[in-house]
Formats: structure tokens, C-alpha cells, sequence
């Protein structure tokens, strides 16, 4: 029998977006992936026990007796572990580029746009973050910062973040100089800063931006998010390429072009992973039209080797 929160019976990080789009709101979905992560992933949560009181949660074996809560147990008749944060826990920043090219999908109606991709897979990191024991932030952009939510833990905390993620509407055009130079200014305590992004944008400055940020001591992960009909060209005979962000068009024939843009697409993406691992970030593609596995796996282990 499935559970509720899947439907088809199989883990909800293995379904594809367009597949999660069934189970409900962006909330929903977000909960139904990070329980189907939990499965198969190793978790090593960094909740400590010091001296500043951070929330409670229901007992587990294991658990040590001496930080079971007996006054909501005599409250309750359940037991519950006081939790506290840990000094050594982690910060975690997530930067959403909602510039206009992220506002597109090569077939509408199938497969969502890497925006609605972007802030489920936002949505769903943030909730493991927390569920972590980490303060997890929230920054969304285009040329300039839109929203900003400084990292908290906790439930209220996260109510607030699926809002804004659930709110946000496609912006303009990106510059990520300005907006990314700001969000490092805003980031006062060393952490790992999560990118979503479709990178249609120039190298050298998105470089700079994340070099800045990496010389303040942040480990840097890119979520890079291409739609399918970004890597293969789709349809035959004369096709109208427009782009959203400055409206220009061309006019191709896709047969003759196909093998040569898949070339040069490929080869895009390699540079984009050499120059970011040149400068000591993470690059991992995210194809919109597939299961969101894989990237959640990618940002956990770069939670791990900060542990």
C-alpha cells in the first residue's frame, strides 16, 4: 500500500517534478521528498547539547535518558528530548536566482520551469537543513536582492521560508555582481552558501561574486538547473528561438543544428564545472525534468565535510 505522501508507492526524491506535482503544494512536496531523502541517505545531524535551548522533539531509542523533558512529560504523557544548539552547527544559505530565463520550460504543461524546479528543490533543502539542527537562510535575486531571511531554526522558521519560496514570481533580467557581492556582505558567520541557478549569465562575473564569497571563508555549492530542451534541441525543420530575457530572436533549421548545439552545450556546462572548480565551488547539473535525488545527495555531503 503507498503511503500518503506518495502516492505511487516509491521514495518522492525518485519522482520526477513533474510526477511531484500530483502530491499537493509546495509544502507538501517538500515534506514528501525530504522523508523519502531521510531513506537513503546516511544522515550525521550535528544537534548538540549546550548551553542555549533551541526546541523539542519526540524521544528516540538511543537517546539519552538525562535530556528527556519530565515536565512535558507529565504535561503530555509523551517524551520528549530537549534539544539545544550546538555552537558547531552549521549555517546554511540558499541563493535563488528568479531572473526572467528561469521563468521557462521547453514544454509547459509537462514539465515545470526551472523556477518551480529551483524553489521545491529550495524548499526541500531548507527543511533538511533544519531538520539537521542547521540555520538555514533564504536569498532571492535577480539584479538586485528581493527577499532576504536571515538563517533561524525551527518550524515557524520554515513556515515563513516556503512562503516566500511559494510567493516569489519570476524577476528580470540577472546581474549576479551586485546581488551575490551583497548577499556575502549579509553573511557574517562562515557557512555553506547553496546557488540555484540556470547560469545564463557571464562567467566572469558570477565568478567574482562567488570568489568573494569563497575568501570569506564559505564553502560554495552550485545547483546548476538546465531544462531538457536546453541540452537537445527538440522538433524538426524551422524553429523560432526567442529570448525571454532580452527578446531577441533566431530562426533555425533544428535538424542541421542539432548535433553541433548538443556539442557546444556539453562543452558550456564543462567549462562552467572547470572554472567554478577552479575556484575551489562545487558544480553539480540538475536536469529539470528529472528526479531531484541526486542534487540532494550533492548538498549533503557538502554539509558533511563541514561537519
Amino acid at each position: 500500500m503507498s503511503s500518503p505522501s506518495d502516492p505511487r508507492g516509491r521514495r518522492a526524491d525518485l519522482l520526477t517534478p513533474e510526477q511531484l506535482a500530483a502530491l499537493g503544494g509546495l509544502e507538501f512536496q517538500a515534506r514528501a521528498i525530504v522523508e523519502g531523502a531521510l531513506l537513503g541517505l546516511h544522515r550525521s545531524p550535528k544537534r548538540g547539547f549546550s548551553s542555549e535551548f533551541a526546541e523539542h522533539r519526540n524521544y528516540r531509542p538511543g537517546d539519552e535518558i538525562r535530556h528527556v523533558d519530565w515536565r512535558m512529560y507529565a504535561r503530555s504523557d509523551r517524551y520528549y528530548v530537549k534539544q539545544y544548539q550546538d555552537e558547531t552547527n552549521l549555517r546554511a544559505y540558499l541563493l535563488l536566482d528568479v531572473s526572467a530565463s528561469m521563468d521557462w520550460s521547453s514544454d509547459p504543461g509537462r514539465i515545470p520551469s526551472k523556477l518551480q524546479v529551483a524553489r521545491l528543490l529550495a524548499a526541500a533543502l531548507a527543511l533538511l537543513l533544519l531538520r539537521q539542527g542547521d540555520r538555514t537562510g533564504l536569498g532571492i535575486f535577480d539584479g538586485t536582492i528581493r527577499s532576504w531571511l536571515a538563517p533561524r531554526g525551527g518550524r515557524g522558521h520554515w513556515a515563513e521560508l516556503a512562503r516566500r519560496l511559494r510567493d516569489t514570481a519570476p524577476g528580470t533580467a540577472t546581474d549576479p555582481s551586485e546581488a551575490l557581492r551583497t548577499a556575502g556582505l549579509k553573511l557574517r558567520r562562515r557557512g555553506l552558501v547553496i546557488l540555484l541557478s540556470d547560469l545564463l549569465m557571464e562567467q566572469d562575473a558570477l565568478l567574482r561574486s562567488l570568489g568573494f564569497l569563497r575568501h570569506r571563508g564559505h564553502q560554495v555549492v552550485v545547483l546548476h538547473l538546465m531544462d531538457p530542451g536546453e541540452r537537445d534541441l527538440q522538433g524538426r525543420g524551422q524553429v523560432l528561438f526567442r529570448d525571454p530575457e532580452t527578446g531577441d530572436e533566431l530562426r533555425v533549421d533544428v535538424t542541421e543544428m542539432r548535433r553541433r548545439y548538443r556539442v557546444e552545450v556539453e562543452e558550456a556546462v564543462a567549462r562552467w564545472r572547470g572554472r567554478l572548480g577552479g575556484a575551489g565551488v562545487e558544480h553539480h547539473l540538475v536536469d529539470t525534468g528529472q528526479p531531484l535525488e541526486q542534487a540532494l545527495k550533492a548538498v549533503v555531503r557538502a554539509r558533511g565535510r563541514m561537519g
